[in-house]
């Protein structure tokens, strides 16, 4: 993304404005992190900072805000309903839901500043993360019981060790994206086929871990 251009400052309306400084510093703390300077930002922008704190009074602020941007504005409740539709194999549902989960996360910002803010310890990171273990890995191994017939959490609570096999199979699609914008290394091109082998591979483990399950409960 090409950085706003230093020039006479356009009359903007608020909103305009305020949606063009997010934009650009989303872009800016995915270069930069969350040390990136204000004033360099402002630069960039071609405004002055004392402006910039009019719109957000704080860097805290500002920083919210792109996590909003990128993360809440992006998530899609249909990804929850994709994988809890019972009418498809959860084959279909696992490949179906990570290549559309992927389309939005394949990306320079979303993995950049996901990656700066794990360092900095930033809140927002975790409350992510949250929603991730609630809204797509817990469904899968709730789905994955029915697939192994292993009792459902009303008679058996959901057990770290299958919240950690779910994380397996989402990490591993995520370190696509890491290798691409972080490590700067090659992925391949047919995300769908690698996607499906992935699916299959943790389908073949954790269903045969699963269901061990069964036999002691």
């Amino acid at each position: 993304m090409k950085a706003v251009e230093n020039g006479p400052r356009r009359r903007m309306k608020r909103e305009d404005r305020e949606r063009l400084i997010i934009q650009e510093a989303a872009q800016f703390f995915a270069e930069f992190g969350f040390e990136g300077q204000t004033r360099a930002l402002a630069e960039r922008l071609g405004i002055t900072q004392p402006l910039l704190y009019r719109y957000f009074p704080d860097k805290e602020t500002l920083i919210a805000r792109v996590f909003d941007e990128v993360y809440v504005q992006r998530w899609r409740t249909e990804w929850e309903a994709v994988l809890k539709d019972r009418s498809l194999p959860l084959r279909v549902r696992l490949i179906g839901f990570y290549r559309e989960y992927l389309r939005f996360v394949f990306d320079y910002q979303w993995v950049r500043i996901f990656m700066f803010a794990g360092l900095k310890g930033a809140r927002d990171n975790s409350v992510h993360l949250a929603l991730i273990r609630e809204r797509i890995l817990t469904p899968i191994c709730l789905e994955l019981r029915r697939e192994a017939l292993v009792p459902d959490p009303d008679r058996l609570p959901i057990l770290e060790l299958e919240i950690e096999l779910a994380w397996d199979l989402h990490g591993s699609i995520f370190c696509l994206a890491m290798r691409k914008w972080i490590h700067d290394l090659p992925v391949p091109d047919d995300m769908n086929a690698v996607i499906e082998y992935k699916v299959d591979a943790f389908l073949h483990g954790a269903l045969a871990a699963i269901g061990k399950l069964r036999a002691t409960n």
